[in-house]
């Protein structure tokens, strides 16, 4: 079965090929960050026009590199949402149109449970059941997964997205968007242990996460440095990055294998943008294996937005017999509790 994945959600525009829910075969991504790197940040308007310009010849090189043709098509899977409406708008009425004239089956896909089962496109995978941090510039989320949509989901942040506050930071400093891989970057030269910043645990039992403190004591450490003469700050910004940096990864770190051991499962997959830092992975790697779990990750180009995990989510959608008609619409805000099999938990803080 030769699936055509389209993701276009926010300001990538990319289209993945899949043969029978494994085999990829081609996987294209158009950033826009040169694009949007001046506003420092996603601006709606300019992601949406950029779409229109780039998605047909985006499909066209996945269909090249996998040597195939629309006519070999046995379904086309989209990303329904959450995302910027303009964006989702641009993929969605494009694949109805092609599903449409090729009289081959639309799948509409939730985003975030694409980034979830992102690490089923790579070889070595986690065992049902499973814990999984889904951590991205939109979206901190926790679930325990049992199989191909039985999700539950344990805690969410409350307020900013991991990677969100990785970007405001970067603004802060004036580092520019996007921010996960500049504030990485610097980091590596700083003192992490020169300055601490607080981490919101939100309670014992809690699974939530909330970052927009964090980003706020940065903001004002900020402020005070700047203010000071040169020879009297006590720290530099690459210490602040690492300090700052350091406080989102001991957050993270710890609460999914709180989930892993509170949940009673064996291993954890960490997915999504930020799940590309090498401190996050580092860190959660060596705790994990101090307590006999085992972590999955997928490989960077599968963490951060692409139509691989579109086609793949859109592939064990269709073995349930979930497909859509062509009224489908777009959904801005579309939580994984609204799909068959997905569930609020009763251990969320």
């Amino acid at each position: 079965m030769l699936i055509l994945g389209i993701d276009t959600s926010c300001d990538d525009t990319s289209a993945g090929l899949l043969r029978d829910g494994r085999e990829v075969l081609a996987n294209v991504v158009h950033s826009q960050i040169a694009l949007h790197h001046r506003h420092g940040g996603v601006v709606p308007e300019l992601a949406s026009r950029e779409h229109l310009r780039n998605l047909i010849p985006v499909v066209e090189e996945a269909l090249k590199a996998g040597e195939a043709d629309f006519r070999d098509l046995d379904a086309i899977a989209v990303t329904q949402g959450p995302g910027l409406v303009g964006s989702l708008l641009v993929g969605l009425y494009y694949a109805k149109a092609l599903a449409f004239s090729l009289e081959i089956p639309l799948i509409a896909v939730n985003h975030l449970e694409a980034h979830l089962l992102s690490i089923f496109l790579e070889p070595e995978t986690p065992p049902f059941p499973y814990a999984a941090l889904t951590v991205s510039g939109g979206h901190t989320q926790l679930y325990h997964v049992r199989g191909y949509g039985d999700y539950t989901l344990l805690g969410q942040t409350v307020d900013d997205a991991a990677g969100e506050a990785f970007d405001k930071v970067a603004k802060i400093f004036g580092l520019g968007y996007p921010g996960g891989r500049v504030i990485e970057a610097l980091a590596r030269s700083g003192d992490a242990g020169a300055i601490r910043f607080p981490r919101a645990w939100m309670g014992k039992e809690s699974l939530d996460f909330s970052f927009s403190g964090l980003k706020t004591a940065v903001l004002l450490q900020h402020r005070s440095w700047a203010e000071a003469p040169e020879a009297e700050r006590a720290c530099s910004l690459a210490d602040m990055a690492a300090a700052f940096q350091e406080a989102v990864v001991d957050v993270l770190v710890q609460k999914t294998l709180a989930a892993v051991e509170r949940m009673g499962v064996s291993a954890a997959a960490v997915a999504g943008g930020v799940a590309c830092n090498g401190r996050l992975r580092g860190r959660m790697s060596a705790a994990a294996q101090e307590r006999g779990i085992s972590v999955f990750y997928p490989r960077p180009a599968y963490c951060t937005d692409n139509g691989a995990m579109i086609a793949l989510t859109g592939y064990h959608r269709f073995l349930k017999g979930e497909t859509a008609g062509l009224d489908v619409d777009a959904r801005s805000k579309f939580p994984m509790d609204d799909l068959p099999g997905g569930r609020r938990g009763e251990l969320q803080g």
